[in-house]
């Protein structure tokens, strides 16, 4: 409001100095005003140098009364005329042939009028410049402008009459006098009959001295004075109105720096917690309001009021895509009904999925490594089943992971231990990992501490439960399956891959699996298998399987992994490793002795969304040489989350450039500085388990490495540009995903959702209203919301989050008041499910 204020208030004053600045010969006629004849006649000297027969005396006076005041046109004399003014009071007019003998063409300054110039705006009227000659038409008093002896005075001079201001006056009259002075008449392009007419010019020296003169000296009644008086008002309105601009530009800045608070823990309901991790909230910023500016239609109105119901009880694990009635009606072979089958429109629930009663804010990382309330997940049947196995224990209200699995009882990080023993894994080359039936994501929590970061994966299946307890201990992992389809990752994305005991039937199907494994594992990259049917001769009892059945199998995986170009680097106890070659070379020349499997045809190895798997190998980028890496040599980590990816280094995506690259790293920087400052929660290990749903290049996760938190990383498969393997060449991890369907994993398994113009994306295609709900669904309560877009896109959001109790503010965006993109940040309210209100 005081930036309006100050606007309107310095548009008025400008509009007033201006008025008063215009141009004189722009102004609009307001009448005619005289000069006093004795104030000039005593001012204009005798021309001594001239004869006396030039000397003519002054006409008589005509009669009293006012003089015509404004031109008339198509007057009886066929002229229009400027105005017909009395007799001239005084002249300096000389003539004789000493006169006739300058060549320049001179003017004499002669002054109407019988009252003196007054300081007031009305009391102003200009000299008028005229030429003397010796014809009597040009000497008539009644001046006619369009004669030619005044004709090409107005032309010459570059200004028009009427010449109606006086406040220019004596600067037009030294302006032309200046200008005139020295000017030959040939140079002046008059007609040769006026030239020859001229009978009488004054001294060029003389003509400047007297209008110097009348500007120079200041008289009571002098034009100069009343001159000054407007410079000096203008520019006193001028510093006025800058003074003002700045004073309230300052005022506006200082207001928009203030901040309002939007506390998560303001009018909640919550249960007594044991945990030391309060949530803190998000900082104070000023909210923009837009209510008045984007009214919803009539038809909204009762949905805006509405708010979302709780949805029944037992949905507190919802998995929309995941639905065991649903999947059911699908075939069991290749486990195809354990695959994402999502529902159609008509099922799709407008309810929010209650959290289960006495739910309690997951534990910070690293404690949430090793516990979880079991009041957030209510399973006690791992804890069970895995006993032996040390996957999960209850210990009064919380579980406890010792860090156990199947094939490594004594835990994960001992098993870890003898695998860095057998290859390198603190070197920084092996960064990302996928762990294939991850179980409760043992082996992915202790390569954390190794900087490897491991996409966990596991169906929903009889292990109720295992992915979530892999996301309440904070560590990545997403519901999936080995089926029909490929994985949704893109081709040459893991460092290595991880099976323990993970039952895939890798040799079924002309070896399927393991050809999907090869899709997604980087050049050079490792294969670890442990478990059946490795070290067979040991633990054939254990399995329950001959050991003629278990040696088959390994030979068939060992031919497979033959005719897929692997070399087995070794076999150690319960460890067996290959190696996928650094390019294919070598392969298609191999061709020629295994004909299965062939290299495939398809050159978009990258589609995974919904992309049927094929028994074919996914080729390689072609090499110049035996030793170069194909693709591109990634760097080392943690150096290689700031290098330059292959991908964009070659070229392979287009319009992506190393200098795109480095604008992207730089914006997302000053992005998070700006999230600390609204969210402070942010850096200080509140939020462990994020979600980017349009992450780009990454630059949001890599912006956040410095924090204890991890990103899941998503990319629409319908995006303009495939960015998803740049991400993974960068050391991070992620999924193809469409926000149109719901996500592949448990309710209140992320901390922050961050979503950037994913809802100017899927507007046009689907209902935001759904994805709003699967947000909901996904985040946990006290959870925190980003989401960036435009000002219409948030204000239609807003709407839809009041209805989802949720708190949200919009705000500015980081580059100032100005941008066209806002951002939302927005809080899950905590709440359960409470029978008494249904």
């Amino acid at each position: 409001m005081l930036v309006v204020a100050a606007a309107a208030v310095g548009l008025l004053l400008s509009l007033s100095s201006c008025r008063q600045s215009r141009p004189w010969h722009e102004r609009p006629p307001r009448g005619r005003h005289f000069v006093s004849s004795s104030f000039v006649s005593s001012h204009l000297p005798e021309q001594e140098h001239c004869s006396s027969s030039c000397r003519k005396s002054p006409p008589a006076r005509a009669s009293s009364g006012s003089p015509r005041h404004h031109p008339t046109v198509g007057s009886a004399s066929g002229h229009s005329r400027l105005w017909q003014p009395t007799p001239p009071a005084s002249s300096a007019v000389t003539s004789g042939s000493s006169c006739r003998s300058h060549r320049h063409l001179r003017a004499a300054v002669v002054t109407h009028g019988t009252t003196a110039i007054r300081r007031t705006q009305e009391r102003k009227e200009p000299f008028i410049l005229k030429y003397v000659t010796n014809a009597p038409s040009c000497r008539n008093d009644n001046i006619d402008l369009s004669h030619p002896c005044f004709q090409h005075f107005y032309h010459s001079s570059r200004y028009s009459p009427p010449f109606w201001y006086s406040d220019a006056l004596l600067e037009w009259g030294g302006m032309m006098l200046h200008s005139l002075q020295g000017m030959e008449l040939n140079q002046l392009d008059v007609p040769h009959d006026f030239s020859s007419k001229a009978h009488c010019f004054v001294q060029p020296q003389e003509d400047m001295r007297l209008v110097q003169s009348l500007m120079g000296k200041e008289y009571p009644d002098s034009p100069k004075i009343h001159q000054m008086e407007l410079k000096k008002r203008r520019v006193t309105h001028i510093v006025f109105v800058t003074g003002l601009c700045i004073l309230f530009y300052i005022l506006g800045s200082w207001q928009n720096n203030t901040t309002l608070t939007l506390n998560s823990n303001s009018n909640l309901k919550k249960v007594e917690c044991e945990n030391d991790f309060p949530l803190s909230g998000i900082a104070k910023e000023e909210t923009l309001d837009f209510e008045a500016h984007h009214q919803i239609t009539l038809e909204e109105t009762t949905s805006a009021i509405e708010k979302f119901p709780p949805c029944a009880p037992n949905l507190t694990e919802y998995t929309p895509c995941e639905d065991f009635s649903r999947g059911r009606k699908f075939p069991r072979e290749k486990l195809a009904y354990r695959e994402r089958h999502c529902p159609a429109k008509h099922e799709l629930l407008l309810c929010l999925i209650p959290a289960p009663p006495k739910y309690k804010t997951p534990l910070s990382w690293p404690q949430s490594r090793d516990f979880a309330w079991y009041a957030n997940i209510p399973h006690k049947e791992l804890s069970i089943e895995k006993a032996v196995q040390n996957w999960i224990q209850v210990e009064g209200e919380r579980f406890r992971f010792p860090g156990g699995g199947t094939m490594f009882p004594l835990g994960a990080d001992a098993y870890i231990d003898d695998i860095n023993t057998l290859i390198s894994l603190a070197d920084g080359k092996i960064r990302t990992a996928i762990d294939t039936g991850c179980g409760v994501a043992s082996f992915g929590a202790y390569l954390l501490k190794r900087d490897i970061i491991t996409m966990s994966f596991a169906p929903r299946d009889t292990h109720e439960a295992q992915v979530q307890f892999a996301l309440e201990r904070g560590v990545p992992a997403m519901i999936g399956v080995m089926a029909t389809r490929r994985l949704p990752y893109p081709a040459r994305s893991f460092d290595m891959a991880h099976c323990s005991r993970c039952l895939i039937p890798w040799y079924d199907y002309d070896g399927l699996y393991l050809i999907e494994v090869d899709r997604v594992l980087r050049p050079g990259g490792y294969w670890i298998l442990s478990g059946p049917p490795i070290r067979w001769k040991k633990y054939h009892r254990g399995w329950e399987r001959t050991q003629e059945d278990l040696k088959k199998e390994q030979d068939s995986i060992e031919e497979l992994a033959k005719r897929l170009c692997w070399k087995k680097v070794i076999e150690k106890d319960d460890l067996a490793i290959w190696q996928k070659p650094i390019n294919h070379v070598e392969c298609v020349e191999s061709r020629r002795i295994f004909k299965t499997p062939h290299i495939c045809k398809d050159h978009n190895a990258d589609a995974a969304w919904y992309k049927e798997m094929e028994a074919c190998i996914t080729p390689l980028p072609e090499v110049s040489k035996l030793d170069e890496v194909a693709g591109g040599k990634v760097e080392r980590w943690p150096e290689r989350a700031f290098a330059i990816p292959p991908r964009i280094a070659v070229g392979s995506i287009p319009s992506l450039t190393p200098k795109k690259f480095e604008d992207d790293k730089k914006l997302w920087r000053d992005r998070v500085e700006y999230y600390n400052k609204i969210i402070p929660a942010l850096s200080h290990g509140r939020y462990r388990n994020i979600m980017d749903m349009n992450a780009y290049l990454g630059g949001f996760a890599a912006a956040l490495m410095k924090y204890p938190a991890w990103v899941m990383n998503t990319v629409p498969p319908n995006s303009d540009h495939d960015t998803l393997g740049v991400i993974y060449e960068r050391g991070f991890i992620g999924t193809y995903h469409d926000w149109c369907e719901a996500f592949s994993t448990y309710p209140r398994t992320y901390d922050l959702i961050h979503a950037n113009a994913i809802f100017s994306i899927c507007q046009d295609r689907c209902d935001i209203t759904y994805i709003l709900l699967e947000m909901d669904r996904i985040l946990r309560p006290e959870g925190a919301v980003i989401i960036r877009d435009t000002v219409d896109v948030l204000t239609k959001v807003q709407t839809i989050t009041d209805r989802m109790r949720w708190k949200s503010k919009i705000m500015d965006h980081e580059s100032g008041p100005f941008n066209p993109e806002k951002i939302l940040v927005a809080i899950k309210t905590y709440w359960t499910f409470d029978a008494s209100t249904q």
